[in-house]
């Protein structure tokens, strides 16, 4: 493991050797620099994971200091010493941007302390590199070329997402259950300018009524049985970011009057509190009923409803956009290979025609466990027909075309006859001529075909 790097920037050699011993004694690596130029030169050349720096020093002071690496490095915690100026040059070091700061001169008594805050500040630098990192990740694989499927219904959500995503406006999706609401949620916060701030997630239907208004809102302490402690809401954690409200039809009609507050002027009361408190906040909302419906039914508010529904969004449901399906299986393949380490690695076409045929009433989320449940059963190799579920195995019933019946009658047998033989030519030429594969697709026994395909006079059809 690396050891930590710790830049000690002071023009007094006795305060840079103390602070070595002290630093170099619990495992840090310790760099000097005699100044703020030779500072910056040192953490441009090399890994710094802390700067202790001394305020007053010749040319830039430590605070200017503290400023410009803050500027090249964000996440690089400074503690800054003062020897002169008391509390006020504390406070000014904090607001430069300091982690902390060490008053001048150190005793033996302080020692301990000032390993711990060394400890501190570098593990608080270490997070926040962390939480940088992952944010840059959530926003790449937000990104709107991310989204997986090419179909005409998916693009133009992504689309108007594409475009919205940089406003304040609220949206409102809608959807079926499984069809990726969240996914566009994520995808319109991720490419706005709050993208550095929180997105939190509320959903509204898989809380108790009861404590849903705390959950948004906060409480204070004492404003019911179980408050023994002030809590901060959601719509609090979100302030400067996105709230997306999951299930907002599910919402009860007390709490649709306090969220229409929120969405008309920006505030609200913790419950228990008659302080009001400011948030800026982006709400997103989604739900997968018909709230138009709701409001005739008199469940939700209609005022409320227009509120949210400044910019709709439609997502598509799988059945309407089968082009995505293959693209959707190899994905989550991969996705099961890097993550569990599957070794399932392909499907067969038989078994993606059967996949692309079935009308998914789960949406994505059923096609995911789906492929998640095949490649842990399978365990390698290829995914085949005889893996799938009977009710995707299952046929469905084929639209056919009767024939007009004449008012002379005709030969029931033969029509039924020429009708089985063009099945069969259809099947057999779209396996270019494979029996066992148009077998499964017409769901017979493989060797009844070959007896009809013989009886008919069907050999070498498909080929």
């Amino acid at each position: 493991m690396r050891k930590s790097h710790v830049l000690v920037v002071d023009d007094e050699e006795l305060y840079r050797r103390s602070l070595e011993r002290i630093l170099t004694r619990v495992g840090h690596e310790v760099l000097e620099a005699r100044d703020a130029t030779e500072a910056l030169a040192i953490a441009a050349a090399q890994p710094v994971d802390l700067v202790l720096a001394d305020v007053r020093m010749p040319g830039i002071n430590g605070l200017e200091l503290v400023r410009q690496l803050h500027e090249i490095h964000p996440d690089l915690p400074c503690i800054v010493v003062t020897g002169f100026g008391g509390p006020e040059q504390s406070i000014e070091a904090l607001r430069a941007g300091a982690f902390w700061y060490l008053e001048k001169p150190f005793d033996r008594g302080q020692l301990d302390a000032v390993r711990k805050l060394v400890d501190q500040a570098i593990e608080h630098g270490r997070l926040k590199a962390e939480n940088r990192q992952l944010q840059r990740e959530l926003r790449s694989k937000y990104r709107f070329e991310n989204v997986i499927g090419a179909s005409p219904a998916l693009r133009s959500v992504l689309d108007v997402v594409a475009k919205v995503a940089e406003t304040d406006s609220t949206v409102l999706i809608t959807g079926e259950s499984g069809t990726g609401k969240e996914l566009i949620a994520r995808a319109l916060h991720y490419n706005s300018r709050r993208a550095e701030r929180r997105l939190v997630t509320v959903n509204c239907g898989a809380i108790p009524e009861e404590l849903l208004e705390s959950e948004l809102f906060g409480h204070v302490r004492g404003a019911f049985t179980s408050a023994i402690s002030q809590r901060e809401g959601r719509f609090a954690l979100a302030h400067g970011g996105t709230i997306f409200l999951d299930e907002i039809g599910d919402m009860s009609p007390n709490l649709q009057v306090k969220l229409l507050r929120v969405l008309q002027d920006r505030t609200f009361e913790p419950v228990g509190s008659s302080k009001s408190q400011t948030v800026d906040v982006r709400v997103v909302a989604a739900t997968n009923q018909d709230l138009e419906r709701a409001i005739r039914e008199g469940r939700f508010r209609e005022d409320l409803y227009y509120r949210l529904n400044v910019i709709p969004i439609e997502v598509p449901p799988l059945r309407q956009r089968p082009d995505d399906i293959p693209l959707l299986v190899h994905h989550f393949l991969d996705v099961m290979h890097q993550e569990r380490g599957t070794r399932v690695d392909s499907i067969s076409d038989e078994a993606m025609a059967l996949l692309c045929r079935y009308d998914w009433p789960g949406n994505v989320r059923e096609l995911e466990n789906l492929i998640e449940r095949l490649s842990v059963l399978r365990g390698e190799g290829e995914i085949r027909v005889e893996d799938l579920p009977a009710n995707l195995r299952g046929r469905p019933a084929v639209p056919l075309a009767a024939p007009s019946l004449p008012e002379t009658g005709l030969d029931f047998r033969e029509v039924v006859d020429r009708f089985e033989s063009e099945l069969i030519r259809q099947a057999l030429e779209q396996t270019q001529g494979n029996k066992n594969r148009a077998a499964q697709l017409l769901g017979l026994n493989r060797t009844t075909l070959l007896e009809k395909i013989k009886k008919k006079g069907l050999e070498g059809t498909g080929r």
